[in-house]
């Protein structure tokens, strides 16, 4: 009697092109810097030495590498969005947006698995998201928009003290929040939900990599994930291929849905 067991064959495929992992871990870095030295600006330590304070400039130097990390954050930023343009089908922004029914139900059925801890038939036949999830996402989507924020905020507590043209684009926004303030708290505020997101994100990435066990983890370093043969399309490049610099019509997506997932 024939097993009707399917058989499940995996095989590594480029999702993240390189562009992609630089601005992660480049990301990754300046949010982990900005977040330090913010907190020390915000509430400097009282620390006492024999030496003169004109002999010493750690809160000056601490400042710098606040402000300088901001301009690399906000050109690491640009630079994705242009890559959301140009990049592969994972990398566009309609990778991010929930814009079809079926990123709709995947919603549901990733939050079923990552709050109620589930392993369902999806999970078990390897018919899940190659790229990001939905929830993944969207939640991306949030973090670019807080991300917008500290930027804005950042820039205009900045550009009174700043002669560069960059930090004079944000001169509306203390106006407009009536005092720096209000432009602080927020600024602050939104540090906290970053931190937040990311603690989740590392929380979430691990999880799944041991639920998943594709190379969630390395494949933001090395680019490939261990892919279900029948996932595959004609436009992946497989390991062993060179990956292309930039594919055309990187958005459009294969409506042909794979015989594990119609059950």
């Amino acid at each position: 009697m024939a097993s009707t067991k399917k058989d499940l064959t995996f095989k590594r495929v480029y999702v993240w092109e390189l562009p992609v992992r630089i601005f992660h871990w480049a990301n990754a870095l300046c949010i982990t810097v900005l977040a330090a030295t913010g907190f020390v600006i915000a509430n400097p330590p009282a620390i006492m030495s024999s030496t003169e304070a004109s002999g010493q400039f750690w809160f000056g130097t601490v400042r710098y590498i606040h402000f300088a990390t901001a301009y690399i954050f906000l050109g690491a930023m640009i630079l994705r969005i242009y890559w959301a343009f140009v990049g592969n089908r994972y990398a566009n922004w309609r990778s991010f947006l929930p814009l079809t029914q079926k990123a709709l139900l995947n919603i549901r059925h990733v939050l079923q698995i990552d709050i109620l801890l589930g392993v369902d038939k999806e999970h078990r036949l390897g018919n899940i998201a190659i790229g990001h999830n939905a929830v993944a996402g969207a939640s991306y989507v949030v973090l670019f928009l807080l991300a917008l924020v500290q930027v804005a905020t950042g820039f205009g507590l900045y550009e009174p003290m700043s002669a560069f043209f960059v930090a004079d684009l944000f001169s509306w926004v203390i106006p407009l929040f009536g005092s720096d303030f209000t432009v602080r708290f927020i600024h602050h505020a939104v540090t906290w939900l970053m931190i937040l997101f990311v603690i989740i994100h590392v929380y979430l990435v691990f999880y799944h990599d041991w639920l998943e066990g594709r190379g969630e983890v390395s494949s933001m370093f090395s680019g490939y994930k261990f892919v279900l043969t029948d996932r595959i399309k004609p436009e992946d490049t497989l390991e062993g291929e060179t990956p292309p610099a930039q594919e055309e019509e990187p958005w459009v997506e294969d409506e042909k849905t794979p015989a594990a997932e119609a059950h």
